[in-house]
């Protein structure tokens, strides 16, 4: 069995390889993009005792290109990732929270969600009816199930961040066809 190989030692152009592949792959956050760099300069300062100092300084300066480059930028980041979680029935409080773990900034997170409440009246109604349509919950569940569900399902749309009036309005709806036929009117 072949041994298995360390880390590879942090250099300039190694970091600037991995970041531009990773740039490639996905879309990112400075920060996050930050995050990912640092962990490869630790891992090479703790297998090849280079200097964790210049590693920083190097991903410092990185960054700062790839930013003055168009590569990075956060507020592009957080309208394209607002706009893609919405569309998978994500809730405004969810797609909040996401934004912020990746290291967006706030006036970022707000500007791209009031991007989203301009494209649509109710986003919260309809990521939630979206999410509801993928989980089979309230009015896409069989008539039988309902009942007995409605509790379970309004937990599960709670969960993933939803108001309770939303949920209960998506849950409750006799017929989801006419409730996204009024949000497709709004």
């Amino acid at each position: 069995m072949k041994p298995r190989r360390g880390p590879r030692q942090a250099t300039p152009d190694y970091l600037r390889k991995a970041a531009l592949f990773y740039l490639e792959r996905y879309a990112s956050s400075v920060a996050n993009l930050r995050r990912l760099l640092m962990a490869k300069v630790a891992r090479s300062a703790t297998a090849h005792g280079t200097d964790p100092a210049a590693g920083a300084a190097t991903v410092e300066a990185l960054l700062a290109e790839l930013v003055r480059g168009g590569l990075l930028d956060d507020a592009r980041y957080a309208e394209g990732r607002a706009v893609a979680l919405t569309r998978r029935g994500a809730s405004i409080r969810a797609i909040r929270g996401r934004l912020a773990s990746k290291g967006v900034a706030a006036a970022h997170i707000d500007r791209a969600l009031a991007q989203v409440r301009d494209e649509m009246a109710e986003p919260d109604l309809a990521a939630a009816l979206t999410f509801a349509r993928r989980r089979r919950l309230g009015p896409y569940r069989s008539a039988a199930n309902r009942v007995e569900h409605r509790e379970r399902d309004l937990a599960a749309l709670g969960r993933q961040g939803f108001p309770y009036e939303v949920a209960r309005r998506v849950i409750e709806a006799d017929d989801a066809a006419a409730l996204e036929d009024e949000i497709a009117e709004l």
